[in-house]
């Protein structure tokens, strides 16, 4: 779908994935500048809304889902997963019950998958999933995320802020965006999402070994960084280039953008061993790793105290 705040002075359409909505209306660095300040709205309208309904909706997704739902208070903002059975991540949804039904919007293109999973989990439960997006659009202000009535994007008032000022923000911030900064192989521990978007103490779910034995024998494979890139280069790099070091590929490109007030950045997923000062280059920019923002994945207290045993032999 088409916004209608599209047809604002100066808007700029975004492009894929966020084709629908505005890159920017005319002054990008500016509109970064009023949503950090929380006085700036983003239209996010081009992202599909699903709608679960029935008495048995919070006990349903919770036995399917990372995150834990079956207390979730109504008007609560939370973020939960799908997962393979081999633990890797399929869909992320940002959802909110208001006690009667529950939404949640998802990455453009993803929505029919996600329905047709649900579906098949149905069995005699006493739920209903639907597509409405044809219904609510979503809008973000003053950091949070809000569902309205879709006819009633036009009459929204205020400064308005493109996706690009929103992307710059969140890859300042660290967060990851699924099939942007993740791939097939992404499991939750590598970018960030066991904080966020899944509860390590509730039920099983599929997927749910895999994130218990990581998260309790150690170390994801890759992890999430922020790169500083060069920034006399007039590029940025692309989502999938690779990142390389001394000519060796240790990772992949997601997210590249332009912050008003860091310069070039971009989220890059890169193999664990790959030291904080180590020489990047991501497609064709210099590159390195911001150590401030780089992310290390939570291990169980088993495997710290393990792990400290394991110290205490060696050094002696």
């Amino acid at each position: 779908m088409t916004s209608p705040l599209l047809s604002q002075p100066g808007a700029v359409a975004a492009d894929p994935p966020d084709v629908g909505v505005a890159a920017h209306y005319g002054d990008p660095y500016a509109e970064q500048r009023a949503l950090t300040a929380g006085t700036a709205l983003v239209d996010l309208s081009h992202r599909p809304v699903l709608r679960v309904a029935g008495p048995d909706r919070l006990t349903w997704l919770h036995s399917l889902l990372t995150q834990h739902l079956t207390e979730l208070a109504p008007g609560q903002w939370t973020q939960a997963l799908v997962l393979s059975p081999q633990g890797h991540v399929e869909h992320h949804l940002t959802l909110l019950d208001d006690g009667a039904q529950l939404l949640a919007h998802v990455e453009p293109g993803t929505l029919g998958a996600l329905i047709e999973f649900l579906q098949r989990m149905r069995f005699l439960l006493r739920v209903d999933v639907e597509d409405v997006t044809e219904e609510y659009a979503v809008v973000h202000s003053a950091g949070l995320d809000r569902f309205v009535p879709r006819a009633s994007l036009s009459a929204l008032t205020g400064p308005l802020a493109g996706i690009g000022a929103y992307e710059a923000l969140r890859v300042a911030a660290r967060r990851p965006r699924l099939g942007v900064d993740t791939d097939h192989k992404t499991i939750p521990h590598e970018v960030g999402w066991l904080g966020s978007a899944v509860h390590l103490d509730k039920g099983c779910y599929r997927g749910q070994e895999t994130v218990a034995r990581v998260y309790n024998l150690g170390r994801p494979p890759r992890r999430l960084v922020l790169l500083h890139l060069d920034g006399s280069d007039s590029e940025l790099p692309a989502v999938g280039d690779p990142v390389l070091s001394e000519d060796r590929a240790v990772g992949r490109v997601g997210t590249a953008v332009r912050h008003h007030e860091l310069g070039p950045l971009a989220l890059a997923v890169v193999k664990r061993q790959v030291p904080d000062d180590a020489v990047l280059v991501a497609g064709s920019v210099a590159a390195s790793i911001d150590p401030a923002a780089a992310f290390d994945a939570p291990v169980s207290p088993a495997r710290q105290a393990a792990a400290a045993r394991e110290g205490l032999l060696r050094r002696r």
